[in-house]
């Protein structure tokens, strides 16, 4: 049974790239276009892996963070940020509020299929 992983970003064309690769590398994928719709998904279904941007509508990438690890459901499921944003600061807020890992953007297929395949239980 191929891992599910949730993405989570605003940009369509960011969305379709990152399913695209997944897909390719037999997981099966499910998609949001922010942090509340993600929530509203993941009351329905659970994950193997969520993969966010940080910067998004009506919930940024650290809010959906926090709500994962708030909620038992989800408490350890690895979660990737995917973003442009490369400023320690904002790392230091992924990574306290709960994210597994980084990622800048671009991504490299290769890079993200390898993270994906090694954190994913």
């Amino acid at each position: 049974m191929p891992k599910h992983v949730l993405i989570v970003d605003d940009s369509k064309t960011m969305r379709d790239m990152v399913a695209f690769t997944l897909k390719g590398a037999g997981f099966s994928v499910t998609e949001a276009e922010d942090g509340q719709k993600a929530l509203t998904l993941l009351r329905a279904t659970t994950v193997d892996l969520a993969i966010t941007d940080l910067n998004m509508p009506n919930m940024d990438g650290v809010s959906l963070i926090r709500a994962m690890r708030a909620d038992p459901r989800h408490r350890g499921v690895p979660i990737l940020m995917l973003t442009t944003e490369s400023d320690p600061a904002k790392k230091a807020d992924g990574r306290s509020a709960g994210a597994t890992g980084w990622i800048v953007k671009p991504f490299a297929p290769d890079k993200l299929i390898e993270v994906a395949r090694k954190v994913c239980p």
